[in-house]
């Protein structure tokens, strides 16, 4: 067992700004805020066939029954490809289209199978650590983020057009706005 050092998530999180990060050459790398917009690979599992399992007879005779449900499988694949899509939306995904990040493809596919499964009644206590694990591994938490030297850039551009639209435009005062009541 290894003793000391340096362990995810232990002490302070690394501060960009500050000078020892500076002289360490710790920076983030900084993922467009309005997503990645490029082609969505094809997902890299096969498809999860969902069964239903019941007992037939009695007594010794008791046997077990397992079939295929096609409508619950086919569900299943919908959800799946439906939320791979979501993520390839994503800022983080930015990073995972880079060549050098390729190898990431499983862990994310995993990411989204586990998280299909934690939505459904058969999920259990170490299904949903899992999902928190593999949340981490593809920087879709702020912990993730960090780990892997992201951050998720501000849109102050944005930001200021979108105050401006809910503000409306300037309404002009009319002459009887302008009045002032004088006394005396």
């Amino acid at each position: 067992m290894s003793k000391g050092g340096a362990r995810n998530r232990s002490g302070p999180p690394a501060d960009p700004e500050s000078g020892r990060s500076e002289r360490r050459g710790y920076s983030l790398t900084a993922l467009p805020a309005e997503g990645y917009k490029g082609p969505v690979p094809d997902f890299p599992l096969p498809r999860r066939v969902v069964r239903n399992e019941y007992w037939t007879g009695s007594g010794r005779d008791r046997e077990r029954v397992r079939e295929r449900d096609e409508g619950a499988t086919e569900s299943v694949a919908e959800r799946e490809l439906g939320l791979w899509a979501w993520l390839w939306t994503t800022p983080q995904a930015c990073a995972w289209s880079m060549p050098s990040e390729s190898w990431r493809l499983m862990t994310i596919a995993l990411y989204v199978r586990t998280f299909v499964i934690c939505e459904s009644d058969e999920a259990t206590a170490a299904d949903k650590g899992s999902l928190h694990r593999f949340a981490d591994q593809i920087g879709m938490t702020t912990a993730g983020l960090a780990e892997m030297g992201w951050k998720v850039a501000t849109d102050e551009v944005g930001a200021r057009r979108a105050e401006h639209s809910a503000a409306g435009p300037a309404k002009p005062k009319s002459s009887r706005d302008r009045m002032k009541v004088v006394s005396g």
